[in-house]
C-alpha cells in the first residue's frame, strides 16, 4: 500500500521560510517522479514543483527562485524549501508521486499559512 505524508506546514509571516517534507512508502520511490501542488482557498489544485527520477527539476512561474525541491531517495523524502513567503503562498500542500502517465499516488495535504 502506498502512503504519502507530508509534514512542515505551518503559520509563518510573510517574508518566512518552511520547509516541506514528504515521505513515501510502499513504493520504489526512486523511480518515480515527485511533485509538491496546492489548494489556496476556494481555488483548485495547482502545481508548484517537480523533481523528476533523473532529478530535473521544474518550478511554476509564481514560486521560481523562491522555492526549492530536492530528493533523498536514501531517505524515501522529497523536501520543497519555501523562502520569502507570501500571503498568495497561503494554501495546502500536496505532494505527488508520479510513475508515467497513469500511475499517481497523493498525499493528505499539509496547511501552509503566511500572515501579512
Amino acid at each position: 500500500q502506498v502512503q504519502l505524508v507530508e509534514s512542515g506546514g505551518g503559520l509563518v509571516q510573510a517574508g518566512g521560510s518552511l520547509r516541506l517534507s514528504c515521505a513515501g512508502s510502499g513504493l520504489t520511490f526512486s523511480i518515480y517522479d515527485m511533485g509538491w501542488f496546492r489548494e489556496g482557498p476556494g481555488k483548485e489544485r495547482d502545481f508548484v514543483a517537480r523533481i523528476r527520477s533523473n532529478s530535473s527539476t521544474y518550478y511554476a512561474d509564481t514560486v521560481k527562485g523562491r522555492f526549492t525541491i530536492s530528493r533523498d531517495n536514501a531517505k524515501n523524502t522529497v523536501y520543497l524549501q519555501m523562502n520569502g513567503l507570501k500571503p498568495e503562498d497561503t494554501a495546502v500542500y500536496h505532494c505527488e508521486a508520479r510513475l508515467g502517465a497513469t500511475t499517481n499516488y497523493w498525499g493528505q495535504g499539509t496547511q501552509v499559512t503566511v500572515s501579512s
